[in-house]
């Protein structure tokens, strides 16, 4: 009887190679003959997947907005917005080493960004896509009277968007200096400082 593949499986598996060799060689070191050999496949059955470099580098990057989605999608509330909108914020940082291998690799594709317009592109959806996760964040726990009246919504979004985005930036460059404990701290005295 054939082997039965499950292709999605298997295309994570090798963007999930590539993730190893950006955190270990860096970005550069990405090609399809090296995630092939990381990966532990031929390099004819990894273009039965990607016909290109760039391909895998899209799907790659793609991945990582695409696992953090999952995870945040299959949220279940606990009741307690203040603590949902934590948990949610949490999801989004790089406080165990899931969550740090995907910064990681966002980060690197980032920087690559300014050089390559597709990057650039998948970018600034992620971008987006997180923007509008703080609104919906901030905007609830307003709708549930929860936040001060005296903020500018708008502002206080923007500022918690760069706040994580921050914290997630240093802690990658600095994990000595912003660790898991820092993090979850600081977004906890951020969110002190909006409620009611």
């Amino acid at each position: 009887m054939p082997k039965i593949v499950d292709h999605d499986e298997r295309r994570n598996h090798l963007a999930e190679a590539a993730w190893r060799i950006i955190r270990r060689d860096g970005l550069e070191a990405v090609s399809v003959r090296n995630v092939a050999r990381e990966a532990g496949m031929s390099l004819g059955s990894l273009r039965h997947y990607f016909a290109s470099q760039f391909e895998l580098l899209a799907f790659s990057m793609r991945l990582v907005s695409e696992k953090v989605y999952r995870r945040t999608g299959a949220f279940e509330s606990t009741g307690n917005p203040r603590q949902d909108v934590e948990r949610l914020i949490h999801e989004l940082m790089p406080i165990d080493e899931e969550r740090r291998a995907e910064a990681e690799v966002w980060l690197a594709f980032v920087g690559r960004a300014a050089a390559d317009p597709a990057i650039q592109a998948l970018k600034r959806e992620v971008h987006h896509g997180l923007y509008s996760g703080f609104c919906q964040m901030l905007e609830y726990l307003d709708a549930v009277n929860l936040l001060r009246k005296d903020l500018d919504l708008q502002q206080e979004i923007k500022r918690l968007h760069a706040l994580v985005d921050g914290l997630v930036v240093h802690s990658v460059i600095h994990p000595e200096l912003v660790t898991p404990e820092d993090m979850i701290s600081l977004i906890a005295g951020h969110l002190d400082k909006l409620m009611a």
